[in-house]
């Protein structure tokens, strides 16, 4: 079989409903059939190589490839390369949303699990983009399950700033075009600007004279895909601070939910007691501590003229902790 090539594939994520039986009433079993249809590109070595773990790279389309003709979603962006010859070095997963409108984020997610399931997907290695309403997606779907990018790279998109603390521990570049009159670049703006109050690292581009088509400078751009491919999602490391520097986090501390957290340094090893057990904090960077490598939770204090006024826990969600 020659590759790469693309396949019309049909997802199928199963429901299943337990139930049981008793005297008074019987029930039976029922199966609820969830479908979306997507795209599916696969590397030129990816079926000679069998050992080799890929990159993955999700793309969502705009809102005009909405709809239920898959032929659609090969109008513009990776799955258009693809499809004119474009070999790429990963796997390309383009879905399709419903001509209803918007991306159902949670089947989104379900998808990814089903290709990293069904191939051999470096989970290390994730990456998520999108134009227009996919960059509204690819912010939307980042900030729910962060854990799961190492990069993500929303064109002409946009999003809700709230949780925008979210995309802390990821590599963003977003790109808009400065003249858009169809999505605001200031949509774009805002959610760099939110995002690298907790991520200094983003990256943001802004094309001059250029209207909402910022894809097809992004995408043709192989700079773009050096980059992308080039992170990779690690978790947290560990570095050695000594006794008198993890000092000064100690203190007992005040949460915004009422609950109260003490830190004490014992035997060089800072512990937090949110209640009676102890919690060992890692330090990971400057002011920058962790619980596991792997679990996306950190600690991040803050300082003033030298002195510790509070810290912050993300995690699910985002608590301050004031001292006390």
């Amino acid at each position: 079989m020659k590759l790469p090539k693309f396949f019309h594939l049909s997802i199928l994520v199963f429901a299943v409903l337990f139930t049981s039986v008793n005297l008074n009433a019987q029930q039976v079993a029922t199966t609820f059939v969830e479908k979306t249809g997507y795209l599916l590109y696969l590397p030129e070595q990816y079926r000679t190589d069998t050992t080799k773990r890929w990159p993955l790279v999700m793309f969502l389309h705009g809102s005009g490839e909405s709809g239920e003709d898959i032929e659609k979603v090969k109008m513009h962006g990776p799955p258009k390369m693809a499809a004119n010859g474009k070999s790429f070095p990963f796997i390309l997963v383009s879905p399709q949303a419903a001509i209803s409108g918007g991306w159902d984020i949670d089947k989104l997610y379900r998808l990814i699990q089903e290709i990293k399931k069904n191939y051999r997907v470096d989970a290390s290695r994730v990456y998520l983009t999108g134009l227009s309403m996919g960059g509204f997606g690819t912010f939307s779907l980042a900030m729910k399950y962060p854990q799961e990018f190492a990069a993500i790279a929303p064109v002409c998109g946009g999003g809700d700033t709230t949780n925008a603390w979210k995309l802390r521990n990821m590599a963003v570049w977003c790109f808009h075009g400065a003249d858009d009159d169809v999505v605001s670049p200031q949509e774009s703006i805002h959610m760099v600007n939110a995002a690298k109050k907790y991520n200094p690292n983003i990256k943001f581009t802004l094309y001059a004279n250029t209207n909402h088509n910022s894809w097809d400078t992004t995408y043709n751009n192989p700079a773009f895909y050096d980059w992308l491919l080039a992170q990779k999602k690690t978790g947290y490391r560990e570095i050695k601070l000594d006794p008198e520097t993890q000092k000064k986090y100690t203190g007992t501390f005040l949460g915004d939910d009422g609950d109260t957290i003490e830190i004490k340094l014992e035997q060089g090893q800072l512990i937090a007691y949110p209640g009676r057990d102890p919690v060992p904090l890692k330090p990971a960077g400057d002011d920058l501590f962790f619980i596991q490598a792997d679990r996306d939770l950190d600690i991040r204090f803050n300082f003033k003229n030298g002195v510790l006024i509070d810290f912050l826990i993300m995690g699910d969600r985002k608590i301050l902790y004031r001292k006390i």
